[in-house]
């Protein structure tokens, strides 16, 4: 009976103590990713934040926020958070781009980071998928003519962030890629920020 309860109890330590493990492993690798964002040659793709439902009504025009997809209150928070963690970890400046679409622009203005410009490039082609391929190389055009010496955000949509890495972001997602002259883009991983 005593030999059942010691192994038992050294079950339960070795589960506690892996699970301490794992967590502490996954704080150092975000810690890293951070790290990255800060040096050069880095930059963060951000999926927007919480914008409920998919793609946009049929009505949508380009400049007409009424006719779009727009951040929910809960969005409107989250993107706020995002900002607030770029500057929890040194980041409280950047050079921003966005997608013209309002919801990737009040992500990027609601970051507080900097100005934000927008960026064709970034704009979404889910409702144009013909566009995919057209918009993505514009988009590899675009950063391999950037230097890279500060950080740089680059605020997208799904579709987007998928065709360039292979990655699936969740909304407010951070996927950090580096610029590297031999490989062209390696993705270092990402960041689930909310």
């Amino acid at each position: 009976m005593i030999k059942k309860l010691v192994v038992v109890l050294l079950f339960i330590v070795c589960v506690f103590f892996v699970q301490n493990v794992t967590v502490a492993e996954a704080d150092t690798t975000k810690d890293w990713l951070w790290d990255a964002l800060r040096s050069k040659n880095h930059f963060a793709l951000l999926r927007h934040a919480h914008a409920p439902g998919t793609g946009d009504p049929p009505e949508f025009t380009l400049g007409r926020r009424e006719t779009q997809r727009n951040l929910s209150a809960e969005g409107r928070k989250q993107a706020k958070h995002i900002g607030d963690l770029f500057r929890a970890h040194g980041i409280n400046k950047a050079r921003v781009f966005s997608s013209e679409w309002y919801r990737c622009r009040d992500t990027a203005e609601l970051l507080d980071l900097g100005p934000v410009n927008t960026l064709s490039a970034l704009n979404s082609f889910f409702e144009n998928y013909e566009q995919k391929d057209v918009r993505t190389e514009s988009l590899n055009v675009w950063l391999s003519q950037q230097e890279i010496d500060k950080p740089l955000v680059l605020v997208t949509h799904q579709v987007n962030i998928t065709a360039l890495t292979g990655i699936y972001p969740s909304s407010g997602e951070i996927v950090v890629v580096e610029k590297d002259a031999q490989v062209g883009l390696k993705v270092l991983g990402s960041i689930k920020t909310y």
